[in-house]
């Protein structure tokens, strides 16, 4: 039975969580056949989902993803890593696949995780200045950012590089917007956006969050991407550990980040949600959230129920 939310909730910030979690996009490794059949029925026609580069895997595969998503009537917005291209002319032809055979217009521009590169790109930079993806039609991409820093890479040397990205973009006659590493706590995300608007940096920021998931995957991936002072926090936070489906949501947070957007304070910014417990669930949970199916919790976060069937 759905929830009242007029009954349940303050009607403002009902609007404003309803608000801020619409226009979400979602990151998938390889989402299978009825994963992506399911975030098509549950989020808004055009919604992005993001489609991570595996290292390990062949380009084929990603291309393959790109056009299932775009079959269902979602924006996929291919993760292009610079680091698992051989040859400039091996990133013009899966360019030209993606762009010919799904219609792709963004992609998330990413240096990728291989140690040692395929080739003679290293960052993403060197892709972006090479003047590729707009003579592809590429009219928008997607550039990382890190609330939280990175493990291996200081916050002096993450600033240089984002700044130097945005610049690169502009002078190819590309559109950035700035995609973040997930985190589990408002503060970071608060300060380091704030920080972006102050510098003069003005890009849309798609802020990155844990879709539901268990704890046990979210510390998992924590540890992996070099962000566990915010995950044990959310660890030791009750009431998140059993919310829809039975695992931990990223309400709380949503919550707090709703009512700065509220206030204006982040500027252009919207949800990307990293689907570790599987992009289907994530949808619903979004689509839910966005559709106002809403109860506050009283620990500073809220519930919801998934659409009706």
């Amino acid at each position: 039975m759905s929830v009242s939310v007029a009954a349940e909730v303050p009607t403002d910030l009902a609007h404003d969580i309803a608000s801020f979690v619409r226009g979400f996009s979602i990151e998938a490794t390889r989402p299978n056949a009825s994963d992506v059949q399911t975030v098509a029925q549950a989020a808004p026609a055009s919604t992005a989902v993001y489609l991570s580069a595996i290292p390990t895997k062949p380009h084929q595969d990603l291309i393959e993803a790109t056009i299932k998503v775009r079959a269902v009537g979602l924006e996929p917005v291919p993760h292009i890593a610079a680091r698992n291209f051989a040859s400039v002319n091996e990133l013009d032809d899966v360019l030209g696949e993606l762009v010919s055979k799904a219609r792709v217009s963004r992609i998330l521009m990413i240096a990728g995780d291989r140690d040692t590169p395929a080739g003679k790109f290293r960052s993403a930079i060197e892709v972006i200045e090479t003047g590729l993806l707009p003579s592809h039609g590429i009219a928008d991409i997607g550039i990382t950012g890190y609330p939280e820093g990175h493990p291996r890479i200081s916050a002096e040397t993450l600033s240089r590089a984002l700044a130097a990205k945005v610049e690169a973009a502009a002078q190819t006659g590309l559109a950035v917007h700035i995609v973040t590493q997930f985190a589990f706590s408002a503060e970071p995300i608060l300060l380091w956006v704030r920080r972006l608007r102050d510098i003069g940096i003005d890009d849309p920021v798609r802020i990155g969050l844990a879709g539901p998931t268990s704890l046990a995957t979210l510390i998992r991936y924590a540890q992996r991407c070099g962000v566990m002072a915010s995950a044990q926090g959310l660890a030791r936070q009750a009431g998140l550990a059993k919310h829809l489906f039975g695992n931990a949501t990223p309400d709380a947070i949503v919550g707090a980040l709703a009512q700065a957007c509220s206030e204006r304070q982040l500027g252009d910014v919207a949800l990307h949600f990293f689907s570790f417990g599987g992009a289907g669930a994530t949808a619903r949970w979004a689509a839910a959230a966005s559709a106002g199916r809403i109860t506050l919790d009283g620990a500073g976060g809220f519930r919801v129920e998934p659409p009706e069937a």
